[in-house]
């Protein structure tokens, strides 16, 4: 049965923030399925939460780094092959504000580290998925919006 004959569908809506400092990107090292991946400080939205705000608070749980907001970079669509699971997901720029080195990271999250884009693009191996890069091919390439472009109504 297809979605146009009654069956319900919904994706995984996430976030995520491209935060650069000094031309280096703030990433997570984080364990899924017995493997250690990079990714973007990233994650689910959580019901009653913005966009914006849920980054702020994948940001910080994830890095321990709180940031300000300075741009949307775009927002992603993506199938998990090895799952099935469909995401959508909504990144943004983002500039390093203040860290907090003994706040725990979430759980899964191995360790915040800070990567030049070279590096980040030649550990494409262990890119949580797609969207990792094209976030940041995006950013590095100027693709940056206003934050009002994300409505927030409610």
């Amino acid at each position: 049965m297809s979605y146009r004959e009654g069956r319900f569908w919904q994706p995984d809506v996430t976030v995520a923030t491209v935060v650069v400092d000094g031309g280096r990107l703030l990433c997570v090292e984080e364990r899924v399925q017995g493997r250690l991946v990079l990714n973007q400080p990233a994650g689910h939205l959580e019901p009653d939460e913005t966009l914006l705000d849920a980054a702020l608070r994948e940001t910080r749980e994830e890095t321990g780094w709180d940031v300000r907001l300075t741009a949307f970079v775009g927002a992603y669509q993506w199938k998990a092959p090895e799952t099935g699971r469909h995401y959508l997901r909504f990144a943004f720029a983002a500039e390093p504000l203040a860290h907090d080195p003994g706040r725990p990271l979430d759980e899964g999250i191995v360790r915040a580290l800070w990567m030049t884009p070279s590096e980040l693009r030649a550990a494409a191996d262990r890119h949580r998925s797609p969207l990792v890069w094209q976030a940041v091919a995006d950013h590095l390439a100027g693709r940056r919006h206003p934050l009002s472009l994300v409505s927030q109504l409610g």
